[in-house]
């Protein structure tokens, strides 16, 4: 896609190969990265930018199928400018680029209990569009307002009650870019806040593929919710049970591969491309509907445009 840029502070890189900054390691360039140097710097970038143009905000990558074709049109990646954590009494106010696990560690440090991002991969930004959570707790039930600059380059102040939050989902534009989230937390005992994150670590490292390419959890759960860790959470809806069930534990589809630790998890073994991910989970979802009538639903993003074909 051929367009003319507005020349911003910080730094825009063309044709920018993305596969390096998604945790598969997969997909083409996008025609420009924009890494903004302050949330001026990107409203004005945006204001400037021909509305023609579509923005595509990424995080870490952590949730993300970047097909192989690449990105047409503008990814905005946050940096180091948006990923500060500030404790204030019972709030904290975090960058959008700020890790989830480091906002909780942060957080319990000063006595403050968000641990329940501690094993959520990614940064706050995406956990905020993608009302993630886990353990019972989400972050709907802990977020007071955002920062976001709109694709218009406005910069506006949303409460949390105006985002539409529901299970994995909000109503935030998908062009819109969250530069700030500010939690309320309870208070805790940092000590035992530590020893908590610690045990959810190693309940996390001993039935989830920790140390594989992976984009987290694939589906999302056809039961609603997150599992919540207790003794009496039921799995009978939970999309790993369903993929178990239609024998798709350590199904492979060249080099993708469903975990044979947890089967929601879909990995590059090595050498995948974004096609034969996206193929070995189309074919999941096949199967699952075929087996119980379920309709798994992704919950991992995929955006970009397939490879060109062979000439």
């Amino acid at each position: 896609m051929s367009f003319d840029l507005p020349t911003p502070r910080g730094t825009l890189t063309p044709n920018r190969p993305l596969d390096s900054l998604t945790w598969l390691r997969v997909g083409g360039p996008a025609d420009w990265l924009f890494q903004p140097a302050d949330p001026e710097d990107l409203a004005e970038f945006l204001a400037a930018l021909d509305p023609a143009v579509p923005v595509f905000p990424m995080g870490v990558g952590s949730n993300l199928i970047v097909r192989d074709g690449g990105i047409r049109g503008l990814v905005v990646r946050l940096g180091r400018a948006f990923n500060s954590v500030v404790v204030d009494g019972q709030t904290v106010t975090v960058g959008a680029a700020a890790l989830d696990a480091q906002v909780a560690r942060r957080a319990a440090e000063a006595g403050l209990d968000l641990t329940f991002l501690r094993t959520i991969p990614g940064s706050i930004g995406g956990a905020v569009r993608m009302n993630a959570g886990c353990y019972g707790s989400y972050v709907a039930d802990h977020l007071v307002e955002i920062q976001v600059v709109t694709r218009q380059g406005d910069m506006i102040t949303m409460q949390a009650a105006e985002l539409g939050f529901g299970y994995r989902h909000s109503e935030i534009p998908d062009d819109w870019i969250i530069t700030q989230a500010v939690f309320t937390a309870e208070k805790g005992d940092p000590d035992a806040l530590h020893v908590k994150m610690a045990d959810q670590l190693a309940r996390r490292d001993a039935s989830q593929p920790t140390r594989e390419r992976s984009a987290g959890s694939t589906f999302r759960n056809p039961a609603g919710f997150s599992s919540t860790g207790q003794a009496d959470d039921t799995h009978d809806l939970k999309a790993w049970s369903l993929i178990d069930q239609a024998g798709l534990r350590g199904h492979s589809w060249g080099g993708a591969q469903m975990s044979e630790k947890h089967p929601n998890f879909l990995l590059n073994t090595g050498a995948a491309t974004a096609a034969e991910l996206e193929a070995l989970g189309e074919l999941v979802r096949r199967r699952v509907m075929e087996e119980s009538g379920h309709d798994l639903q992704w919950e991992v993003i995929r955006i970009g445009d397939p490879a060109p074909e062979d000439e």
